[in-house]
């Protein structure tokens, strides 16, 4: 039983229902005056969409599935896209 729930958890993948868009990324960081929020839509510009960051986010939490998945590790998450 071990084996198969290392072996459940190790393979499991998350994904983001819905469609987000630039655009509503940026509605949502309106008024937000944080660096971290104008890094992020930086970032999301010079990447010309939201596609990589789902992608990178949803592959870097995915090591927060055995400790979990808070807003602060998804805060954190998303500077370290920021940044990168």
């Amino acid at each position: 039983m071990n084996s198969l729930v290392r072996y459940l958890i190790e393979n499991m993948y998350l994904d983001f229902q819905g469609e987000i868009s630039l655009d509503q990324v940026r509605q949502m960081l309106r008024g937000d005056e944080s660096r971290e929020a104008k890094a992020l839509l930086a970032k999301l510009i010079e990447d010309k969409g939201v596609d990589d960051l789902l992608i990178t986010l949803a592959d870097c939490l995915k090591d927060h599935i055995r400790t979990g998945v808070s807003e602060q590790v998804v805060r954190d998450q998303l500077g370290t896209y920021s940044d990168s």
